[in-house]
């Protein structure tokens, strides 16, 4: 087993870590300090592919790996968290169910555009009253001439990523509340759809330059040929989804911990205590020898998910070790960089806040930390 880079890998993290430390590092902090949505740095990121990564290059995007595509979102992450799920959303469960499920109409209209970066895409599953239980999804897509006519989709969706700003979201109804989960379908909704709007944005701990928004449905009819797979296809969509989702959240979380861990480590080899550099204490290098096992190891998970899931080998099981592990090292990682630098790391002059907000949400979405716990258990037992 080779777990090194390949050469084009190894040449695109460089690519991109350049890209993201001129591009989006020096204005993270404005961004979250503002809210503002990082428009310019998007289209730059549109322009170079990097709304599309894995996405073919025959549908607008660079046709690469999942490996080099958690790769990009890593750099990202690294630089400003709010870019980093912009992004992994924006591809992950925007653009490729779309690929994936999508007829070759679909995939020409909307995943080239998607790709090139010049519209969004978001993803509508959670409500009000349905996070982790698909199940209990109210919002109805109601056939029209039992559904040659389209569908009229009603109900309200909650805690979206890229909601105010995507051009097309996919959103989860109920077609058929007599069947369960076979009784979900899939949507593609274009922005502007009459009965389609935005509500109220979420205000948030971190990612603020990131859009966290609630949609509105109300009698937005929806023409037939933007049912995304067959009818009843939701539950499937969203599970397949959401496996691959999940990895790339995972390298969110790794990369904001990552930027974490490099800040720890200049304070470090700075700050002076006791007459000589904090580095050269003991204990100061027994913690940081445990974060950067903990992020290699984190890395290492999420690679092995990604390169099954290329291989097209099941993986959910891992994709849930990934998400979660990755999760809550960063977490770890970033709270015990905030002690070791004392109240530098406390004080808002110090990126080192910002990563703490920013990575607690990694442990929320996409699955609590015990809902990955649940499917990893579930696989276990079968």
């Amino acid at each position: 087993m080779d777990l090194s880079l390949t050469d084009e890998q190894a040449r695109f993290r460089h690519k991109v870590h350049d890209f993201a430390r001129h591009e989006l590092k020096p204005y993270a902090a404005e961004r979250d300090r503002t809210g503002e949505f990082p428009w310019d740095s998007l289209k730059k990121m549109g322009q170079l592919g990097y709304l599309g990564m894995p996405i073919p290059k025959e549908y607008g995007g660079l046709g690469l790996d999942t490996i080099s595509y958690l790769i990009g979102i890593e750099e990202l992450s690294a630089a400003c968290g709010s870019t980093g799920v912009i992004t992994a959303v924006h591809t992950s469960v925007g653009t490729y169910p779309i690929y994936l499920f999508g007829t070759e109409e679909q995939k020409k209209k909307y995943v080239t555009t998607l790709a090139r970066g010049e519209i969004l895409g978001a993803f509508a599953i959670t409500e009000p009253g349905a996070g982790s239980d698909a199940g209990s999804i109210a919002t109805t897509a109601q056939p029209i001439d039992g559904g040659n006519e389209g569908y009229l989709l009603n109900g309200t969706k909650v805690f979206i990523t890229n909601g105010t700003s995507a051009g097309t979201v996919i959103v989860i109804a109920v077609t058929d509340k007599t069947k369960g989960h076979r009784g979900l379908s899939a949507f593609i909704v274009e922005k502007g759809t009459p009965g389609f709007k935005v509500g109220m944005g979420e205000s948030k701990l971190g990612l603020h330059a990131s859009e966290t928004s609630e949609l509105i449905f109300e009698n937005c009819e929806v023409p037939r040929e933007n049912l995304l797979g067959a009818d009843g296809d939701g539950f499937k969509i969203s599970m397949i989804t959401l496996d691959a989702s999940r990895i790339g959240i995972a390298a969110q979380a790794l990369g904001t911990a990552r930027a974490a861990f490099e800040e720890c480590i200049g304070f470090a080899r700075s700050h002076i205590s006791n007459t000589k550099p904090l580095n050269k204490h003991q204990g100061i290098q027994f913690v940081l020898a445990d974060m950067a096992t903990q992020l290699e190891a984190a890395r290492l998970l999420m690679y092995k998910a990604a390169d099954m899931k290329d291989r097209n080998m099941p993986y959910t099981k891992e994709a849930s070790m990934a998400k979660v592990f990755a999760s809550e090292v960063a977490m770890h990682i970033t709270n015990t960089a905030s002690r070791i630098m004392g109240e530098f790391g406390f004080s808002i002059t110090s990126p080192m806040e910002r990563y703490l907000r920013d990575i607690k949400v990694s442990e929320i979405y996409e699955g609590t930390s015990e809902i990955q716990r649940l499917i990893i258990a579930k696989q276990l037992l079968k």
